[in-house]
């Protein structure tokens, strides 16, 4: 990848024939919608990196910030500020003020996709501009990965072995580049409802995030 690859797309991005298609046609069915590549929100001097896996049709896709506007920002957003970590409670939409204090979210691919699913080409596709986010975040220390795609491109990134790094919920992985990459199930209404994620267990997976970040 060139040293000068951007850490995040144009909001016009390409890459994804499939992606572009979808995206044109939101653009059509729901023309207030931001409907384009939705960029990381947050400080690119915090140590704290949330990775998720890709902006909702009516989420991030409708308010141009990842993980708001859907029942995943509510539950991430009022957990981080619960940690400390931003300025004031999440209204859950553009434009509400609300602010990352030492954290960042983004997503392993910016578009979204058709039934909340990319295909493994389009997570390679947006691989580079992930790598190039975590080379940018000079004060990176710690990344939390939203799901097995997210903990899965977040290895591949660094071209490690899959195998040596399994996924589960609150697991916590020290890579060689010195980063620490924590897991947790996603924070999405499916997981919630269904119990694979509650409140507390998403709380003590950000607790160990503290934990390793004031050692």
């Amino acid at each position: 990848m060139p040293d000068n690859h951007p850490s995040e797309p144009d909001r016009e991005c390409a890459l994804c024939p499939r992606l572009k298609t979808f995206r044109e046609e939101n653009k059509a069915a729901y023309p207030d919608f931001f409907n384009g590549a939705v960029q990381s929100f947050g400080p690119e001097t915090a140590p704290f990196l949330v990775i998720g896996l890709a902006p909702g049709l009516k989420g991030a896709n409708k308010t141009g910030r990842p993980f708001t506007g859907d029942f995943s920002g509510e539950l991430l957003f009022k957990s981080l500020f619960q940690m400390g970590w931003t300025n004031d409670r999440n209204q859950n939409k553009a434009g509400d003020g609300f602010r990352l204090n030492a954290c960042r979210v983004t997503n392993a691919v910016c578009c979204v996709p058709p039934q909340n699913k990319p295909t493994a080409a389009e997570v390679n596709a947006c691989r580079p501009f992930l790598l190039a986010r975590f080379t940018a975040m000079k004060n990176l220390r710690i990344i939390m990965a939203l799901g097995r795609i997210a903990h899965d491109t977040t290895i591949r990134t660094f071209g490690l072995r899959l195998a040596d790094y399994k996924f589960s919920h609150g697991a916590k992985h020290r890579l060689p580049n010195g980063l620490t990459l924590v897991d947790s199930y996603h924070v999405s209404r499916y997981n919630v409802n269904t119990k694979v994620l509650t409140e507390d267990m998403f709380m003590a997976a950000l607790k160990t995030v503290k934990t390793e970040l004031e050692t």
